[in-house]
């Protein structure tokens, strides 16, 4: 199993080097940002590696930067959730398919949150989907994983600082590994 995590953190440190979006930091940067948050937050290692991992499909969907220009959704949570379950339980897929879900749903119910998300982070919302209807953010509260996404969701919005430091990809092996090992 440890070789699908050395291929997951081949990609990882090949592709993230790239920006992330409209932010100041690369695609790297954001994920071990996004995963540091998580792991000071006392997170599952099956979030942590969610909140690793969330932003993946960009890495692996040549189609991903030409798209987000263009202003066309490629669904980048779904492409990186249907990837990774192959090795992964739904604990690390769901809140990563979700994620997106759950920046519609804080929009939504929580009268603060837009004000907080990045200029990138309002472009991609309107791409998105835009902000839910009630009934909508209803549907997104009762499914399974919403909450672990919604957490997930703010640790993405607070991991786009260029000045942030974390702790190296490596260290964040065994917590992927463990993940791994959730696998029925």
């Amino acid at each position: 199993m440890s070789a699908i995590v050395d291929q997951i953190f081949a990609t990882l440190e090949r592709e993230g080097g790239a920006m992330y979006g409209g932010e100041s930091v690369t695609q790297l940067q954001h994920a071990l940002q996004c995963a540091s948050h998580g792991k000071q937050k006392g997170a599952s290692p099956a979030l942590i590696t969610a909140a690793l991992l969330h932003d993946y499909g960009h890495l692996i969907n040549r189609d991903d930067a030409q798209a987000a220009a263009a202003g066309k959704d490629q669904y980048h949570e779904d492409v990186a959730a249907d990837h990774l379950a192959e090795w992964f339980p739904r604990e690390v897929t769901d809140p990563i398919r979700l994620h997106v879900p759950a920046k519609r749903y804080l929009c939504a119910v929580d009268d603060g949150y837009f004000a907080t998300l990045s200029p990138a982070s309002v472009r991609s919302l309107e791409v998105q989907g835009g902000i839910f209807t009630a009934d909508e953010a209803a549907s997104f509260a009762v499914l399974p994983h919403a909450e672990a996404a919604t957490e997930l969701r703010r640790w993405d919005d607070w991991a786009k600082d260029p000045n942030a430091t974390t702790e190296p990809l490596e260290a964040f092996r065994p917590i992927v590994e463990q993940a791994l090992r959730a696998v029925g």
